[in-house]
């Protein structure tokens, strides 16, 4: 079984040590969708939302949240992330909204947590700006989908 690299040998919480790795080009995807009413979707795409417009607003809230993980996620490293792209993609017939976070950043270790982190957040952010119209709405699928750089190289689901 491979050693878990935050624990040290007596099994205490480290960040790991990253100088002695190499600087590179890491990128990370990361998706996840929420399914809604298909008349939230609607509402939605229409901009009818009284809270205001909830792309944007989950799409702010999705690039806050990456550039926040370190004060999230204990012993996770802060980074300079270079890039954080959101995108959403609706499907108003079957009530799905998908999120989709590119993270990418020049560093000695990945960006996974960070595209994860925007994934989920922006998607809290459509829940609680529609639980007005749609309390029913379920999170789901949130996972890595690629990520590029580093010493274990490529990986894509």
């Amino acid at each position: 079984m491979t050693k878990l690299s935050h624990l040290d040998n007596s099994g205490n919480a480290i960040m790991i040590d990253v100088r002695n790795k190499e600087t590179s080009h890491r990128v990370a995807i990361a998706t996840g969708r929420i399914l809604m009413k298909p008349e939230t979707c609607r509402l939605i795409k229409d901009s009818a939302i009284k809270k205001g417009d909830v792309i944007a607003s989950a799409r702010i809230a999705g690039i806050m949240a990456s550039k926040k993980t370190p004060e999230l996620i204990p012993l996770c490293h802060p980074l300079n992330i270079t890039k954080i792209e959101i995108d959403f993609e609706l499907e108003e017939v079957k009530g799905i909204l998908t999120a989709k976070a590119c993270v990418e950043t020049e560093g000695k270790t990945g960006v996974e947590i960070e595209a994860l982190n925007a994934v989920q957040v922006s998607l809290l952010t459509i829940y609680d700006m529609c639980k007005a119209v749609d309390r029913g709405m379920t999170i789901e699928n949130v996972g890595l989908f690629k990520k590029s750089g580093g010493n274990s190289g490529d990986w894509q689901r």
